[in-house]
Formats: C-alpha cells, sequence, structure tokens
C-alpha cells in the first residue's frame, strides 16, 4: 500500500508518522447540524497523506452509494463511522482522527452538532487545546454557535479558529464574512476567549484548508492547516505547582508500596517533601519510577509511581501535592453543563467524580442560568438538558481540587445519577465555599460513648422503610414501647408528625422530599450523638437516600428494616386513602403509583406485615438488637 498523492500538498519525503519529535496538538472541531465539520476534518486527512490507497478507494465507492456530494468525493464519510451517521448525513458520536504534517502531529476529535448531542460535543472538548468552531456562512452566528462557544469557554480553551464554510454559497462576498468575524469576536470577548483566528473555507473543495484560496483574493491570512501548525498553546502547566492524585496503590508484598498516578501539574524529583491531601501529612519522595525505569525526576503528563520515606496513609483519591497547598473544602461553586433527560434537582443526592476522587455531592443552591442567546444571568429553580448554570456544592468529604481555571485536571468533575447511573452534568470548579476551612468540629468532653455507657446501650439507627401503609409507623411504635419496657431510651421520628413541625415547609416535590430525608437523618445522627436509639419510620424511596443517612453514623450504627409489605396488601388497607386518590389521579407522583420505590437491596432486617403480627415482628427486631449487642 501507498500514501497518494494530493496537489495541494507535494512532500513525497514527509517524516514517518511514527516520529516523536514532533509535537502534538489536540484539536475539537464543533459547530450547528450541516455546518461542515466532518467535511474538513476529512479534507485535512486527505490533504494531508495520510491515507492509504485502499482506504481512497473505498472513499471514493462509498461517495457514490451513500455519499452527499453527487458522486464527488464525500470527505465528510472518513469519519462519519456510524451507519446512522452515514444514513442521515450527520454526526452523533465524537469521532478521534490522527494525522500528521511535517511540523506537527495532530489528534482531532469531530463532534456532533445536534443539541440533543451537546454531551458528546463536551465529551470531545474536555482535552483540547484549541477548538475549531464552524459557521455556514449563509446563517452566521447562532444559538448552537454560541452555546458551544460557551462550553469551549468553560473547558478552558483559549485559542478558537473561527471557520466560516460554505463561503460559496454566498458568492465569496467579503463584506458578509467580515460581518460574521466581528459578531463572533464579540462572543469571545464577553466569553474570556482570548485568542479567534478567522479563516473563510469551502471545506469539501480546500479552499484556505492547506492551500490558499485563489477565489478570495481579499483574504490575506494562514490556510487551517498553516495556522494550526504554527499556533502555540503551550501551557504553564510543568510551572505550576506539583500534584500527582493517587490513583491506585501497588502493594505487590511487604517490602514495596508505592503511589502510581499521572501528574498533574509541576515536577518532582527523589528527596523533595510532599504533602499528603486532605490529611496534611508530610513525607519524601524516596523513589521515582516509570515505565521506562527508575527516574530522579518526573513532570507533568507522565504516569509515575512513588514510593515515599514514611509508613503513612494514602488512599486512592488522595493527592500528593508540593508548594502552595491545594484547595480542600467540602463545599465549592462551579458551572455545570447539565446533560441527563432528567432535570436537575436542587437538594438531590449525586455521585461526584474528581480526578480519582468519589464522593456524594448534593447541589444545594442553583444561583443562576445562563442565558445562551444573550449571555445573561438568569433566575432559575432547575437546569434541563443542554442548559448551563452555576451551582453550590456540598460534598460528604473534603476533596482536593483546584479552580478549573488553574488546573483543568483537578478542577474538573462529573455528576453521576446514583439511579439511573447516567452522566448528569459535568462540572468546571469556580471557587472554594471554604465550609471546611472555616467551620471546625468542637470537640466535647462527654462524648457519645459516655453517654452510651451511662444508658448501658449501644446508639443506633433503625430505619423503618416502605411503602405507604406497609405498617412502618405501626411497627415501630411497638418497638419504642418495647425498648421502654426495657428500660432503654429511645427517640421515635415519625415522618407525618415531623411535617407538622421542623419538615412542615417542605412540600412533596422531588427536591423536598429530598430535603425531608435529609433533616431527617440529620436529627438521627443527632440522637445516635446522644447515646440513643433513634427510631425513624419513614417512607425514603430512593436507595441513594438511605445510603445517605447510613453515612451519617458510623459502621454498625445504622440498621435498615425494610417493611417489605406488598404494594396489593398496602392497598387493601389504605388507612389514609391515598392510594385512593392517587389511581383517581388526585395525589400525583405519589411512591408505587406514579413514582417508583426503590426496595433495600441488602437490609439488616426485612419484615413482611402480611405475614408476621406487629407484635412478633416487633420481637423478631429486639431480638436481632440482642444479638448484635445494641441491647
Amino acid at each position: 500500500m501507498s500514501y497518494h498523492e494530493a496537489p495541494t500538498i507535494a512532500a513525497p519525503d514527509a517524516p514517518r508518522l511514527d516520529q516523536d519529535d514532533r509535537p502534538t496538538l489536540r484539536f475539537v472541531t464543533c459547530g450547528s447540524v450541516d455546518d461542515g465539520k466532518s467535511t474538513l476534518v476529512g479534507r485535512l486527512l486527505y490533504d494531508s497523506k495520510t491515507l492509504l490507497d485502499d482506504q481512497l478507494d473505498a472513499l471514493a465507492s462509498e461517495s457514490k452509494t451513500a455519499g452527499t456530494t453527487g458522486g464527488d468525493l464525500d470527505f465528510a464519510l472518513l469519519v462519519d463511522g456510524l451507519q446512522a451517521e452515514r444514513e442521515q448525513g450527520i454526526t452523533i458520536d465524537v469521532a478521534y482522527r490522527f494525522f500528521a504534517t511535517k511540523l506537527r502531529r495532530f489528534i482531532v476529535a469531530d463532534t456532533p452538532g445536534h443539541a440533543q448531542y451537546t454531551r458528546n460535543m463536551a465529551t470531545g472538548a474536555s482535552n483540547a487545546d484549541l477548538a475549531v468552531v464552524l459557521v455556514d456562512a449563509r446563517k452566521g452566528v447562532i444559538t448552537q454557535t454560541r452555546r458551544h462557544s460557551h462550553i469551549l469557554s468553560l473547558l478552558g480553551i483559549r485559542h478558537v479558529v473561527l471557520a466560516v464554510n460554505k463561503m460559496d454559497l454566498i458568492g465569496f462576498d467579503g463584506d458578509r464574512f467580515a460581518s460574521i468575524t466581528a459578531e463572533y469576536l464579540t462572543l469571545a470577548g464577553q466569553l474570556g476567549i482570548s485568542r479567534v483566528q478567522c479563516i473563510p473555507v469551502v471545506a469539501p473543495d480546500g479552499d484556505n484548508i492547506v492551500a490558499a484560496s485563489t477565489r478570495m483574493p481579499w483574504y490575506a491570512g494562514p490556510t487551517v492547516t498553516a495556522y494550526l501548525e504554527s499556533v502555540d498553546v503551550a501551557g504553564d502547566v510543568s510551572q505550576r505547582p506539583f500534584r500527582l492524585p493517587v490513583q491506585w496503590v501497588n502493594r505487590p508484598h511487604a517490602d514495596f508500596r508505592g503511589f502510581c498516578g499521572r501528574i498533574a501539574s509541576g515536577t518532582i524529583a527523589t528527596g523533595e517533601t510532599v504533602t499528603v491531601q486532605p490529611s496534611g501529612l508530610r513525607t519524601r519522595v524516596v523513589r521515582i519510577l516509570t515505565p521506562a525505569g527508575e527516574r530522579d525526576r518526573a513532570k507533568a503528563g507522565e504516569s509515575v509511581t512513588l514510593t515515599l520515606a514514611d509508613e503513612i496513609d494514602v488512599s486512592r483519591g488522595d493527592v500528593l501535592a508540593a508548594g502552595p497547598t491545594p484547595l480542600v473544602s467540602d463545599q465549592f461553586a462551579a458551572h455545570l453543563v447539565w446533560f441527563d433527560d432528567e432535570a436537575m434537582v436542587a437538594g438531590r443526592r449525586y455521585v461526584l467524580k474528581c480526578g480519582t476522587a468519589s464522593t456524594g455531592a448534593v447541589i444545594t443552591t442553583l444561583k443562576h442560568r445562563i442565558a445562551i442567546d444573550t449571555m445573561a444571568q438568569e433566575s432559575a429553580t432547575t437546569l434541563e438538558v443542554n442548559q448551563i448554570g452555576y451551582v453550590h456544592l456540598n460534598l460528604d468529604r473534603p476533596l482536593v481540587f483546584e479552580a478549573y481555571r488553574d488546573d483543568r485536571d483537578m478542577g474538573s468533575f462529573i455528576l453521576v445519577d446514583p439511579i439511573s447511573h447516567r452522566s448528569a452534568a459535568a462540572g468546571m470548579i469556580g471557587s472554594s465555599l471554604r465550609g471546611s476551612a472555616n467551620i471546625h468540629w468542637q470537640r466535647l468532653a462527654v462524648d457519645k460513648s459516655v453517654r452510651a455507657q451511662l444508658k448501658q446501650q449501644r446508639p443506633c439507627v433503625l430505619w423503618f422503610t416502605g411503602l405507604s401503609g406497609a405498617g412502618k409507623s405501626t411497627l415501630a411504635d411497638h418497638v419504642d414501647r418495647r425498648l421502654a419496657e426495657l428500660g432503654r431510651h429511645a427517640a421515635l421520628l415519625d415522618g407525618d408528625n415531623l411535617r407538622h413541625g421542623i419538615n412542615r415547609d417542605l412540600g412533596f416535590s422531588s427536591a423536598e422530599r429530598t430535603e425531608n430525608v435529609r433533616r431527617v437523618a440529620e436529627i438521627a445522627a443527632l440522637f445516635v450523638e446522644a447515646g440513643m436509639i433513634a427510631l425513624v419510620a419513614l417512607i425514603s424511596p430512593f436507595r441513594s437516600e438511605r445510603e445517605l443517612a447510613r453515612l451519617r453514623v458510623e459502621a454498625g450504627e445504622f440498621i435498615e428494616i425494610h417493611v417489605a409489605t406488598p404494594l396489593a396488601e398496602c392497598e387493601r388497607r389504605d388507612p389514609k386513602g391515598l392510594y385512593r386518590k392517587a389511581r383517581a389521579g388526585e395525589l400525583p407522583a405519589f411512591t408505587g403509583i406514579d413514582q417508583p420505590y426503590e426496595a433495600p437491596q441488602a437490609p439488616e432486617i426485612t419484615i413482611d406485615t402480611s405475614e408476621l403480627s406487629s407484635e412478633a415482628a416487633c420481637e423478631h427486631i429486639i431480638r436481632y438488637l440482642r444479638e448484635h449487642n445494641y441491647l
């Protein structure tokens, strides 16, 4: 096989593609539907002579059967690999392609233009150093152009090539090109995108892609290829403080313990002092091991294993740091690009993944939403799919991070829905809210152990969960009375009763129900700190919310009791008439009818009150407490 010869590049002695001395530029193409992104990338692949003869033959054949260019070479087919993409003539998934010239190697991510695939565009742009934003010369800057540019700004991309495509369809009008570039430069200035190169192109014909166009003599700037070859996107990542998020603790035998990861920023040398965050413990680097062997020094971007001088606790998700201390907090503000078809719910629990760390997180406040067309900050209570907002988040534990503008690796995160396991949003950290930095636990002389000893019991939470009418409150009341007879100190937190007091301000929306469970979990944890047994009778339909309640107390202090009475029996009982109203459509979002109930997967105790009387079920629970030394 041989590489084809294109008339636009006469370089038979071009260097081999596997040479390593040329720098690599990662860039992303984005824009609206049918602006010509895939065609531009295909033309770059064609003109850079990275295609083999059989690929060219396949392109010629497919252009006749699946192309949209009337039998001419359809360069988009080099990138659009999915059958659905070829059938519809659109890009759906992110396509990564490699090509090279004499001066540089390139990895390009061709991203979709449809609004519904905005999450794919953000994924492709997340690792890019530069973006090629395509605009149809007939349409100019449109909403999707603004949306993509805003995401590029949030992702820290400061180099943009504005490729105004399809200039042939407007008669190569230089005034129209000038008008579009002026509008985009205004937008870029608002977004903080500091370096924009505007180039008029005709992607299928190659005008200003590699060779300068003879049809637009009024344009004297660089071609797309010339600009990509010369642009300087080198950051100062190696000049920033050393940061190594620990990905894995390598412990092959008792005589070796290494901490593995990719250096996010800075450099490190043997003998240097590092701090383990968030614990703050200090130690020295003894050895630096790489796939190529042991080294005395390593820099940003390299994957290494470090051994340390002291036997200290370092786990996955911790960060080894030198120089100025990174931010450590359980509260921060961030921009979110919402991906999930299910709208954001403030107060709901998500899983936050930042680098190698993972923790539970709650969006406490949506400060504002971005109006894409005007860039204005507007008041809102939720984010729908593809919308962008600025939020405050509370985490289950302190996280080590940097502001995104300073470190893209340690300043970015994703939110995962714990129920569907879908990626709900991508986030860029703006600043710490300094929750952990300014608020400290006050150590008390009389703690939980002292109070538990006085009461001669082991404090815990008995969390009764199940459908409405399952018998949770009745059973919890029996257990509460039985504990009183045994001289034990307990408190019963019933869901309905709490809504007459501390939760009287809450309704039954998803966000308010989540907050209802959160408050009850906090109160139960306070009773445990007082050395008491807290009984909670609450539907609490979602596993993630019950898991949050479990995490509020120590291991072994949370006993989940699934009152697993079948729905049919609960509906037959219907003590409050709620099922009848729900079936009649008078009570929307009712658990078990309109909303799901997620049964516990591994509860400590399971009770079916259709099979056991309340008295027998109560004794079963008391027996469990005695056998496990709670009484």
